[in-house]
C-alpha cells in the first residue's frame, strides 16, 4: 500500500469517526449511563421524600425484591403479556403479509390497516380504545347489545377474568405493522423460480407455505421474536392508560412496578434493584436470540 492509499484510508477512518460520534455519544448519554447508574443505585438505599436518603445496602434489595411476591406476580404477568402479544401479533402479521403478498383488490385496503397503528402513539391507541371499551357508551358494547350478544355490559377492562386478554388484544394490534412489513419485505426476497417450480411439480397451497414459505420466513421470524419479546416486556404507556395495572393488579406489569416504587414511593435504590432484575432476564433471552442466530447462520 503506498502512501496515497494509506492517507487516503486515514481520511475515511476520521470522516466515519466524525460522523459516528454524535451516535455514539447519543448511545451513551442515553442508554449506557443510566444503565450504570442504576445498577450502582440498586446497591443503595437511595429514598427520595422530605431528605434525600442514600447509604449502601449490598444485595439488600435484591433480597427484597426477589422476596416480594408481588413483583414475581408482575413477572409472571408480564412474561404472559410479552408471550402472548407476541405470538399473537405475529400470526396476525404473517397472514396479513400472505394477503398483502397475493396482489388481490382488497390488498391495499389490508396494507392501509396493518400500517395504521404506526400512525398513532401508545397513549392515543390506549385512549381510543377505552372510549370504543366504554361499558355504557362504548360502540363494541353498544353492538354487542343491539344484537343481543352476551358480554353487553361488561366493562372488558374492568373485569378480573376479561382485562389481561382484552389488554393483549389491543397489545397485538399495535404490534401487527413492524410485523407485517417485515415479513413482506421477506417475501419479496422469495425467488419466484421456487414457487413455479413446485407449481409444475403438483404441489398444493398449504405444501408451498409449509415447504417453501414458513423456512424461508424462519430467519426473520426468530429475529421478530426475540426482538417483541424484549419490547413488549418493557412496555409501560399502553398498559398504564388502559388499566394501570388493574383491576386488582391483573395487569400488573413489572415496568408498572418499577414506576410505581420509584416515582409514586421514592424507592429508587428498591426500585432499580428491580430494574436490573428485568434487564438481566431481557439479556439471558437475547442471548438465546444471539445463539438461535448463529446456529440459523451456520445451517444455512
Amino acid at each position: 500500500m503506498n502512501l496515497r492509499e494509506k492517507r487516503s484510508d486515514l481520511k475515511n477512518d476520521l470522516i466515519i469517526t466524525i460522523f459516528a460520534a454524535p451516535i455514539v455519544a447519543g448511545i451513551f448519554l442515553v442508554s449506557v449511563l443510566p444503565t450504570v447508574l442504576a445498577t450502582l443505585t440498586s446497591f443503595t438505599t437511595l429514598e427520595l421524600s422530605f431528605d434525600l436518603v442514600w447509604e449502601y445496602s449490598g444485595l439488600a434489595n435484591y433480597r427484597d425484591a426477589l422476596a416480594n411476591p408481588l413483583f414475581l406476580k408482575s413477572f409472571r404477568i408480564g412474561t404472559i403479556w410479552a408471550v402472548s402479544v407476541t405470538v399473537l401479533a405475529m400470526l396476525m402479521g404473517f397472514v396479513l403479509a400472505l394477503l398483502i403478498e397475493r396482489k388481490k383488490r382488497y390488498s391495499g385496503l389490508l396494507k392501509f390497516l396493518s400500517m395504521f397503528p404506526w400512525a398513532l402513539s401508545p397513549v392515543v391507541v390506549a385512549i381510543i380504545w377505552e372510549i370504543l371499551l366504554n361499558p355504557n357508551s362504548g360502540p363494541i358494547n353498544g353492538t354487542l347489545r343491539a344484537f343481543g350478544l352476551p358480554w353487553g355490559n361488561k366493562s372488558f377492562l374492568g373485569d378480573f377474568a376479561t382485562a389481561l386478554p382484552t389488554v393483549i388484544v389491543i397489545g397485538a394490534w399495535l404490534s401487527i405493522p413492524l410485523i407485517t412489513v417485515s415479513f413482506i419485505s421477506s417475501l419479496k426476497t422469495l425467488r419466484s423460480e421456487i414457487m413455479e417450480a413446485a407449481l409444475m411439480d403438483g404441489a398444493k397451497a398449504s405444501q408451498r407455505l409449509k415447504y417453501i414459505v414458513i423456512p424461508h420466513l424462519r430467519p426473520v421470524t426468530t429475529s421478530l421474536f426475540a426482538l417483541n419479546i424484549i419490547w413488549n416486556f418493557n412496555s409501560f404507556g399502553l398498559v398504564y392508560v388502559l388499566t394501570n395495572g388493574g383491576p386488582g393488579g391483573q395487569t400488573y406489569l413489572p415496568a408498572l412496578f418499577v414506576y410505581d416504587e420509584s416515582f409514586r414511593y421514592g424507592n429508587f435504590g428498591y426500585a432499580a434493584a428491580m430494574g436490573t432484575i428485568i434487564t438481566i432476564a431481557l439479556v439471558v433471552v437475547l442471548g438465546f436470540y444471539v445463539a438461535r442466530r448463529k446456529k440459523l447462520e451456520i445451517e444455512s
